[in-house]
């Protein structure tokens, strides 16, 4: 019996370590360390000193006949255990939806073309630092996009394009003390003029916005790991170039996070329900539905 107390004892303990390592290494929709769509206050691992082996990523979005199908390729480098860089290519397949009226854009051709993200976070405040059991990890960090023609940039002078950024302080927390029951806790704010991660181009003006994730850590079959949560981003409510009545709902997702090996492995699987917007047009006789609300997304992330 104590042998048996001991070896589950040992088990919740691997989960529990293990966990705060997996949800360090999973990248994000934009490339950063993460959830699905959120940043957590946890770095890309590396040692002190020096830079650590690059972490790849790739996600994809299945948007619906309006926007289309989205792609996110991601390479993402830690540096001196605080750190982490990288680069996203943001790349789409329009949809099949075309114009709604005389002279108007067809609104899946407003969704097209791919853009660029660069972004960076430095970790300040370790997890239970200061020797509490309490203290979350603490970062700041910031993404800018760049060769955006969507939405409110495709009024724009031929080959011009816009730019938009996010910059954010997060805080994340992996909760260890439900015996058997690990989870993680994380909520941040950030100063954006982007609209839906850049998808919908850019917001009419910089707006602060809420964003946060919850997770809970279960033993999966064959020795995985799941890690299953749900997490909301505030977007700003107007979109550039679209009339004040266009409004932009908070972003959902809904995900499980497999890590298919208890003993480091490199490899996670993300698979996700995603609320990316509804109609966005709010006009009487003119409503524009992105039919957006409830579709499939999926990520991979390797750590080299």
């Amino acid at each position: 019996m104590n042998t048996k107390k001991l070896s589950l004892a040992f088990s919740l303990f691997v989960v529990t370590v293990f966990s705060q390592t997996s949800f360090a290494q999973g990248l994000n929709w934009e490339g950063q360390t993460g959830a699905l769509l959120t940043p957590f206050a946890y770095t890309a691992s590396s040692p002190s000193g020096t830079f650590g082996k690059p972490e790849v990523g790739f996600h994809y979005l299945n948007g619906g006949n309006v926007i289309g199908n989205d792609y996110q390729l991601h390479i993402t480098e830690g540096v001196g255990k605080h750190f982490e860089i990288g680069y996203t290519a943001a790349l789409s397949s329009s949809g099949n939806v075309g114009p709604t009226g005389s002279g108007n854009y067809p609104p899946s051709y407003l969704f097209s073309n791919g853009f660029n993200e660069f972004h960076g976070k430095l970790n300040f405040v370790n997890e239970n630092a200061w020797k509490t059991k309490w203290v979350p990890a603490i970062a700041v960090g910031a993404i800018g996009r760049t060769g955006i023609q969507r939405v409110g940039s495709v009024g724009l002078a031929h080959g011009a394009s816009a730019n938009n950024a996010d910059f954010y302080v997060a805080a994340t927390k992996t909760v260890t003390q439900v015996k058997g029951l690990p989870f993680v806790l994380s909520l941040g704010d950030k100063a954006t003029n982007a609209s839906v991660f850049g998808i919908a181009g850019n917001a009419q003006n910089w707006q602060g916005r809420l964003f946060g994730a919850a997770a809970v850590v279960l033993k999966g079959p064959a020795k995985s790991t799941l890690i299953a949560g749900s997490e909301a981003v505030q977007q700003p409510h107007y979109v550039e170039g679209l009339p004040r009545a266009a409004t932009v709902p908070t972003s959902l997702s809904y995900f499980v996070r497999i890590v298919p090996h208890l003993e480091g492995t490199p490899l996670q699987v993300d698979l996700a329900i995603v609320q990316a917007a509804g109609k966005i047009v709010n006009i009487p006789g003119n409503a524009v539905d992105l039919n957006a609300r409830a579709r499939f997304g999926i990520g991979i992330s390797y750590h080299l």
